[in-house]
């Protein structure tokens, strides 16, 4: 049974969504809300509406404005494919390829960033003040596609740099039960831009081959990221969350490239827990602005070298002695986690140091417990295929030798920690004085 309230871009008669999604979907929403003006009638009033994409390419040259609550924008598959290695395919061989852009329901931002206001270069703007909260907008299932990156004054091929000014989708205002499910999200500069946002879901999306991932600005409380496929640029996050309580965050296989996994500046009583993060930097999980009564447990995190040419010689800016998990904050508990450290020790920054896994700097009350430290001495080849650089890193555990690391470095600045069985008695670098300390067991002690 077909439904006022179920629109088909492609059956909708204004505008042509092939040419300009977004002015189609701004007068459906245009519509909706002429038609849905009752706010009490039979104890209901605005039941919203469903926007259906169907597969294939639909420019988007004017930004979609939501300003109503119970709305879905739906699509039927979420088309990703990498950019990145097509980009840096050899000329030769970009001929062979199958296909050459991401597919399915297929956005592709033509807008253009005025330099000024980031919210400008967003396809979808989701923005309304006063009461209640906007509520109850819902992505699903499909692609939406920043197409090109930009040059940034380096010798960096532009389609490498991950900047273009574009955004997928923007929450500006205070929100409440958003969900952002099975989506794609590629080559844009910031994937997902919310802020304020309460109960928020983001579940079982592809968020890669964008400079920043998922942003959580502003402040939050009781929202997921969950089930989630991500990768990030050198320069930006993974999951960055700012002020929030009661966030969850797992499940998540993270892969590398990002400058950091997980980023949580002043978030409390929140789970970091069951993810697989892998980075080619330290500063991997970073907790600070006082990010206290966490709990980061269960997760396996690996560290180890870029392996494919176009970005030899990329990093994060951050040396190896500021820990694979920093924390700056209190009463946080690292619980059973797996860090491998796989790294070449000739590439150690600072030279001569040893790298550190786990880090506090500031706070006090934490409590680190039954965390395995893998640290190998690998020698590490390179290659012009993405795929296989990567699955062949991937694969080798065999080393020359162990690498000798820190496991556990508290700061002067942290006191009152609690350490047991996360590493042996010459790994944990602590005052003994001000911390308790209970050591892995040595062989033979």
């Amino acid at each position: 049974m077909s439904s006022e309230n179920y629109y088909d871009v492609t059956k909708w008669n204004i505008g042509d969504p092939a040419e300009d999604i977004g002015g189609v979907i701004n007068s459906i929403i245009a519509d909706i809300k002429s038609r849905q003006t009752a706010i009490d009638e039979n104890e209901g009033g605005k039941p919203g509406a469903v926007i259906y994409v169907p597969p294939g390419d639909y420019h988007l040259r004017t930004q979609v404005v939501i300003d109503i609550s119970f709305l879905r924008i739906e699509g039927s598959g979420h088309g990703f494919t990498s950019s990145s290695i097509r980009f840096n395919v050899p000329d030769i061989e970009r001929d062979e390829l199958h296909e050459l852009w991401p597919g399915g329901s297929r956005i592709l931002v033509d807008l253009r960033f005025d330099g000024e206001v980031e919210s400008t270069g967003a396809a979808f703007y989701i923005g309304r003040t006063g009461s209640p909260r906007i509520s109850s907008i819902e992505f699903s299932n499909f692609c939406i596609d920043g197409l090109h990156f930009e040059p940034d004054g380096s010798a960096m091929l532009p389609e490498n740099t991950y900047i273009n000014g574009k955004t997928g989708i923007y929450v500006a205002d205070a929100n409440d039960s958003f969900r952002i499910n099975g989506m794609g999200f590629i080559y844009l500069e910031h994937a997902l831009t919310i802020y304020n946002a309460d109960a928020l879901s983001v579940h079982d999306n592809f968020l890669a081959e964008c400079g920043s991932c998922i942003e959580l600005r502003g402040w939050g409380q009781a929202s997921k990221i969950t089930d989630n496929l991500i990768g990030a640029g050198f320069a930006g996050h993974s999951i960055y969350a700012e002020n929030h309580g009661g966030l969850l965050i797992t499940a998540n296989n993270v892969f590398p490239r990002g400058a950091s996994s997980v980023h949580l500046e002043g978030v409390t009583r929140s789970s970091v827990t069951n993810n697989r993060l892998h980075s080619f930097y330290p500063g991997m999980v970073v907790l600070t602005a006082n990010s206290s009564e966490n709990l980061v447990g269960s997760n396996h995190l690996l560290r180890d070298h870029e392996p494919w040419t176009p970005f030899l010689g990329v990093d994060n800016g951050v040396d190896d002695v500021a820990g694979l998990l920093h924390i700056s904050g209190s009463n946080n508990s690292v619980i059973g986690n797996h860090f491998s450290e796989a790294i070449d020790s000739r590439r150690i920054r600072p030279k001569g140091e040893r790298p550190v896994i786990i880090r506090l700097t500031a706070g006090a009350g934490n409590f680190i417990s039954s965390n395995h430290v893998v640290a190998m001495d690998v020698r590490a080849p390179s290659g012009e295929s993405a795929y296989a650089a990567q699955v062949d890193a991937l694969l080798t555990t065999e080393a020359s030798d162990s690498l000798a690391v820190t496991t556990v470095l508290i700061d002067p600045e942290s006191d009152r920690n609690t350490i047991v069985d996360s590493g042996y008695e010459a790994q944990v670098v602590a005052d003994r004085a001000v911390n308790a300390v209970r050591p892995t067991p040595a062989f033979g002690s």
